[in-house]
């Protein structure tokens, strides 16, 4: 990073958004990116994750949508999620009306730590992105959190609840299933389960990513949508007969734990298993 870019980095991480006559600057979007960084992403996967945000913030593309808009500015953060007791706000509220800024952004992601957490629990990473809403020094008409996930919710409290508050407080979501070796046992598909459980608020929409080398392009092309307030003409999502259960991760996380425990207890782990008609179990 050059020493201009830092300096420009440096004004825009750690100058508030609040004018001096107590106001708040306005934009045209705030946006909360919610990545995934638990275990089931290998070190690699999780580079190629990373690397796709910083490529898409030095896209002119990417760059375009954002100074043309109303305002012409926008501010995001990055939320960095995986267990229910691992939410992390990597880079603070940023505010982006240029290029300059939008490579220093991209930047500042690049140089930061990069960190990796068990579990997976997307109801506290949208409950964190609600917080963060909440505390932005900023003002706007839209609020996004685009969250990127390779797994179902197994930890914390029900998704489609949190999803429901935050939609009821004027957010929308719009997800990125990571459909690469999805790692819940389960037959529901990750996107189809995004579509039902997770995604939420006006014009919201699924962009599943199929393949890793589909990972950048596909990033980049959801965020323009979203900075420019756009739904895509259709959601490309594996068609689904009934509508995905929303417990489908805790009930293969259960699964599991109970299969552990007849492996460790030679087939008397009876006791732990719940009965049918308070919790069925997945085929």
């Amino acid at each position: 990073m050059t020493r201009l870019a830092a300096l420009v980095l440096a004004a825009l991480l750690w100058s508030p958004g609040a004018r001096a006559d107590g106001g708040f600057i306005e934009v045209d979007v705030q946006l909360v990116l919610a990545i995934d960084i638990s275990f089931s992403i290998s070190t690699d996967e999780q580079d190629i994750q990373r690397q796709g945000y910083v490529a898409a913030f030095r896209d002119p593309e990417v760059i375009r949508a954002i100074t043309s808009g109303l305002r012409g500015r926008i501010s995001v953060t990055v939320l960095e999620w995986a267990g229910e007791d691992s939410q992390a706000q990597t880079l603070p509220w940023t505010l982006i009306a240029d290029a300059e800024g939008a490579h220093a952004f991209a930047d500042a992601l690049d140089a930061a730590p990069v960190r990796r957490s068990g579990r997976t629990s997307i109801s506290q990473a949208l409950e964190a992105g609600l917080s963060l809403m909440r505390a932005s020094p900023f003002a706007a008409e839209r609020h996004v959190i685009d969250l990127s996930s390779d797994g179902m919710n197994n930890d914390g409290r029900r998704v489609d609840r949190l999803r429901d508050l935050a939609v009821y407080h004027g957010i929308t979501i719009n997800g990125l299933p990571i459909l690469v070796g999805a790692g819940t046992a389960t037959t529901t598909p990750l996107d189809a389960y995004f579509r039902d459980c997770v995604i939420g608020g006006p014009g919201a929409f699924v962009a599943p990513v199929v393949h890793w080398r589909d990972f950048a392009g596909t990033l980049k092309r959801k965020l323009v949508l979203e900075i420019a307030g756009r739904a895509p003409e259709a959601m490309l999502i594996r068609a689904s007969d009934s509508p995905a259960d929303c417990l489908a991760g805790e009930k293969a996380d259960l699964k599991d734990y109970i299969d552990q425990l007849e492996r460790a207890t030679g087939g008397n782990a009876d006791r732990w298993r719940p009965r049918e008609q308070d919790w069925p179990m997945p085929d």
